[in-house]
């Protein structure tokens, strides 16, 4: 535990001091010693008050978070492990904690000699974002509340408060399209597959797989970490253009894209992020590859760009499949033309109802109120 003890009067404490000062002032001018005495009495509160909370408060305090990652509106646990280390009893002390702008305060029970206690309490998350949870304060009153002692522990934790999810269809179809003499097609190549990683070895592993030059490199046994290309592949453009989408529709859009990519990552799809401002996250599919997709949607936010599809997309990297655009009932929607060679099936959700009557050429228009909304459509879509 870190930080400085500082004992101080609170508001009412200050106010009892004045009082009692102006009392003993008045009643030694006007010779009313009833006076004085009342204002004397006032003073010895506030001192007595100080003397009582002064008592350094000799308490070893750890707090913990868990999980790390919530969604947001679900709840997180802290625990907080009090410990006295002294041979002498220790009185009960106030933990108050901070976490999204909102305190928390834990009243912590008179500690017997070489003891400890555990406490536990909600951290409510009503923002998307990275949360910092902390500094703990421990504080002692007086029982009038005139005087306090305050010890700041100066340690925080990082909450990560990802998009709220809905529960979405993973889509079969969207295999990675490859190109033959320039033209696309979805014929699947035999026998190819893709570099996803280059990873240590471990038993099991097959010996053709070895990377030797990362071998060498490294001075330990490298092995390729190889993923089928005929395994369907799952993008997200979300249109992330200032003005595009209120700070509202923004938060509901980010909650659609979690909640289709990380269905599509946990069910072992390719699952790709792309933004409009140029981001792009490319992921083999499993539970690390939702983590990194919902860890970068944690803390997006809107950027700047000229129009709703990137030139990364105009890449070869990791392209075809399903594609999933998803932006405002005001967007410019031709630009989209030029990626159904590229795309099959594309989906285009238009958050709010100015979308509704909006057509895009080549793909399936999809409007929505809100994510929720959205992620029903979805499933029905699919079935």
């Amino acid at each position: 535990m870190s930080g400085q003890a500082g004992v101080r009067p609170t508001r009412r404490g200050i106010a009892v001091l004045v009082l009692g000062l102006l009392l003993v002032a008045f009643g030694q001018w006007a010779g009313y010693p009833l006076l004085r005495a009342l204002g004397g009495i006032l003073l010895a509160a506030v001192v007595a008050a100080v003397a009582v909370t002064a008592r350094r408060v000799r308490v070893v305090v750890t707090r913990s978070v868990y999980p790390d990652r919530v969604g947001r509106g679900d709840s997180a646990l802290a625990r907080l492990k009090v410990r006295n280390p002294t041979a002498a009893s220790q009185p009960g002390v106030l933990a108050t904690d901070r976490a999204g702008g909102e305190a928390r305060t834990v009243r912590i029970r008179p500690l017997p000699p070489s003891t400890g206690a555990t406490y536990h309490y909600e951290l409510t998350t009503r923002v998307r974002g990275l949360m910092t949870v902390g500094p703990l304060l421990l504080h002692r009153a007086d029982p009038f509340g005139l005087a306090r002692n305050r010890l700041p522990t100066g340690e925080t934790a990082t909450l990560w408060v990802y998009p709220k999810q809905f529960p979405a269809r993973v889509p079969t179809a969207g295999y990675a399209r490859h190109h033959h003499e320039g033209a696309a097609t979805d014929e699947l190549l035999r026998g190819s597959m893709d570099l996803r990683d280059v990873r240590e070895y471990v038993p099991g592993d097959e010996i053709r797989h070895l990377h030797w030059k990362a071998s060498a490199r490294t001075g330990r046994l490298m092995v390729r970490d190889l993923a089928d290309p005929r395994q369907p592949r799952f993008t997200v453009l979300l249109d992330t253009r200032p003005g595009s989408l209120t700070p509202q529709g923004f938060e509901e859009a980010v909650d659609l894209a979690a909640s289709l990519l990380g269905a599509s990552a946990l069910a072992g799809r390719h699952s790709r992020l792309v933004t409009s401002s140029g981001l792009d996250v490319p992921t083999p599919g499993g539970p690390q590859a939702a983590r990194r997709l919902l860890d970068e949607l944690c803390v997006l936010g809107q950027g700047k760009a000229d129009a709703v599809v990137p030139a990364v997309l105009g890449t070869s990297r990791g392209f075809g499949g399903c594609l999933t655009v998803i932006t405002s009932g005001g967007a410019e929607m031709s630009s989209l033309a030029w990626l159904r060679s590229r795309y099959s099936p594309i989906f285009v959700f238009v958050l709010g109802a100015a979308g509704a009557a909006q057509t895009v050429t080549g793909a399936r228009l999809l409007g929505a109120d809100n994510a929720e909304h959205a992620v029903r459509r979805w499933n029905e879509v699919l079935g």
